[in-house]
């Protein structure tokens, strides 16, 4: 008679079988600074639109009563409004870069798409501007 071979598995209550692929979007907030290359635009604060999306894994359902549990859009807002009162940018470029460095810090945002328009720098447009996506590499290098 053969043995049966079969292994039981216990499965750790403290690890979730499930992950979430979740996403913060913010929509066209709108602030006036003083962003750009010229001299002009140092002088006077110009309306500009951030647009982001973020995605973020994460194990664990959000907690309702924690905050802490999830990626929170109004601490998005408040970093970028201090980052451009705090800092004067000469390009979307660098303001862009500025925001990813601060985002990334939180290790469950694995991809950000950010957008940046100047809404009134050029009278034949309605906003010219920037849009950037930048992926965590979760290669070991």
């Amino acid at each position: 008679m053969k043995k049966n071979n079969l292994k039981i598995v216990k499965i750790d209550k403290n690890k979730s079988l499930f992950n979430y692929e979740k996403k913060v979007l913010i929509k066209d907030l709108l602030l006036d600074l003083k962003l750009g290359y010229y001299d002009f635009e140092k002088e006077n604060p110009q309306k500009v639109k951030f647009s982001l999306e973020i995605d973020y894994v994460d194990k664990k359902p959000s907690n309702d009563k924690d905050l802490k549990s999830i990626v929170n859009y109004s601490r998005i807002v408040k970093l970028i409004k201090k980052l451009v009162k705090n800092k004067h940018y000469n390009f979307l470029e660098t303001l862009a870069e500025d925001v990813f460095d601060e985002l990334f810090k939180d290790k469950r945002i694995d991809k950000i798409s950010l957008q940046i328009e100047k809404l009134e720098i050029m009278k034949d447009c309605s906003s010219v501007g920037i849009q950037i996506s930048k992926r965590r590499s979760h290669d070991n290098v």
